[in-house]
């Protein structure tokens, strides 16, 4: 099967392309830039808010994995029309090309993000959509255009909204990623800092967990097109760093901040949906997913050295 992967080299996507490789598919990867290339995918380098070549990128194309977004949800609000621009116009030019080819489209949402103030311990994909940060709002915006032009055009496609994914190749200096950012910070003997008192619940899930996830979106041919995707259990930022030292044998240094009014004190998806329509569970145990993170992240900090 010929896949195009949009976000190709972002975390997520790097994990996709050698899974789908591995699995025998004739794999385009599609993305800013590439340190690493395997000489069996195809690589193109573009823009994705400014691309004028959709109709030749997807000729032949079947399924496409859309991973892209041009924003992360801390800083997507300092300027929500640079979010808007880069992303829905991004997107609506490539479900305009994608239409015209027949192409399956898998959409990786957030499941962080699009519902907003959460009312229930366990959010299921009926859950009312209030999005408090302009990232939410714009993956919730694409998800109605892929329904829309389900409905329009024919276009077959699966939305998913992600927890929080963590993982080798995750890296400790982005600006989101806790498990990443908190497990760089405890390697490296530096400080973490906490906003209230460490008692935010949020729900974290294994990337390889994701990759089986948007695989098997991508051959699901049921009705239902939207799916939370997570480890279906919570755990506190204070648990988190419990386990966090456990894996590195390394003590977290705490310090604590006021809390801020904007953080949600429980995210934790429902995967009912996911576990009864696409045949997916998560297989990853937490502590020994961080296990992996760990012996990955010490590596490529003592490599950078």
């Amino acid at each position: 099967m010929r896949c195009l992967v949009l976000g190709a080299s972002g975390f997520i996507g790097t994990h996709l392309v050698a899974s789908l490789a591995g699995l025998g598919h004739q794999v385009i990867a599609y993305g800013r830039s590439f340190r690493d290339k395997d000489t069996n995918i195809k690589y193109i380098i573009g823009d994705f808010s400014n691309e004028n070549r959709w109709n030749e990128i997807l000729s032949g194309v079947q399924v496409c994995y859309h991973l892209i977004s041009t924003t992360v949800p801390k800083s997507s609000n300092d300027d929500p029309i640079a979010d808007v621009t880069g992303n829905i116009i991004g997107a609506l030019q490539f479900l305009e090309a994608a239409r015209k080819k027949n192409v399956r489209i898998v959409f990786t949402s957030s499941g962080g993000t699009v519902y907003g103030r959460i009312n229930s311990d366990s959010i299921d994909e009926n859950h009312a959509t209030d999005p408090l940060c302009s990232y939410g709002i714009t993956k919730l915006a694409i998800e109605k255009y892929l329904l829309l032009y389900r409905e329009l055009h024919g276009v077959r496609s699966v939305v998913l909204r992600i927890a929080n994914p963590y993982g080798e190749g995750q890296q400790p200096d982005a600006i989101q990623g806790a498990v990443a950012v908190f497990m760089g910070r405890v390697l490296r003997g530096h400080t973490i800092d906490i906003w209230g008192d460490g008692s935010v619940i949020r729900d974290y899930i294994y990337v390889q967990d994701v990759v089986r996830a948007i695989i098997a979106a991508s051959e699901y041919g049921g009705k239902v097109n939207v799916f939370n995707i997570g480890s279906g259990a919570g755990v506190s930022l204070l648990e988190l760093l419990g386990m966090i030292e456990q894996v590195t044998s390394k003590k977290a240094d705490i310090i604590f901040h006021p809390s801020r009014s904007f953080d949600l004190p429980r995210n934790v998806l429902s995967i009912a949906k996911a576990q009864q329509e696409l045949r997916w569970t998560p297989e990853m145990p937490m502590i020994e997913g961080l296990k992996k993170t760990a012996i990955w992240m010490q590596k490529t900090l003592n490599e950078a050295v």
